[in-house]
């Protein structure tokens, strides 16, 4: 089994290291460059058409793609921790809020980092990607909004779903931290959302 990753900053590779940390796991990491469009080649491409990362591809060539699927059969293997809950009052819960972190904050984040970045601006033009500007603005602002919406949901607890860590606390780390990078900081008045990223970036699986 292995694991095709890519570094910092990208969010979605991390979401799987932080989760095999929380486990104890170790898996052989294959570092795929997005700045050199490795992702985007037919070798990857063999492993996901879509052409991302991360896959997880297994001993008999079966590629996983996803993270929330790829962690899903990680847990499946070695269930303890559970992160993603183990009643099916937690399960629920912590699906919903997977669900949540990714729709009202992560996806207006990515639009701002296709439509209105000057990174993907230059990654657009070489590739013959339409960018829409006027939209990366405005979902700058819609992603600023989940975010003082997930403040006001948190209020009173620790972790994103209930009293414990979960695999919505790591979805929602990497998508705030990613969105920082990119220009889009949790606004000062969101104390309780501020609490939370301090606690969970304080976890040493934070600096996978």
């Amino acid at each position: 089994m292995k694991l095709y990753d890519a570094a910092m900053p990208a969010p979605n590779p991390r979401r799987v290291r932080i989760f095999l940390a929380e486990k104890g796991l170790s898996v052989p990491l294959v570092p795929v460059s997005l700045a050199a469009g490795e992702h985007k080649q037919d070798e990857h491409r063999a492993r996901n058409s879509l052409g991302q990362v991360p896959v997880l591809e297994l001993d008999d060539g079966t590629a996983i793609s996803e993270t929330i699927s790829i962690c899903r059969y990680l847990e499946a293997l070695q269930p303890q921790p559970p992160l993603f809950g183990t009643t099916p009052k937690e399960i629920g819960l912590i699906d919903m809020w997977i669900r949540r972190v990714e729709q009202q904050i992560g996806a207006h984040v990515g639009h701002v980092w296709i439509n209105a970045h000057p990174y993907t601006e230059r990654y657009a033009k070489t590739h013959g990607i339409q960018r829409y500007a006027d939209f990366g603005d405005y979902s700058r602002g819609r992603a600023l909004g989940g975010m003082t919406w997930l403040d006001r949901e948190i209020a009173g607890r620790d972790y994103i779903a209930g009293d414990s860590y979960s695999m919505a606390d790591i979805a929602a780390l990497s998508i705030v931290d990613f969105a920082a990078f990119i220009g889009i900081e949790m606004p000062e008045d969101c104390a309780g959302l501020r609490a939370w990223h301090a606690r969970v970036s304080a976890r040493p699986s934070a600096q996978a």
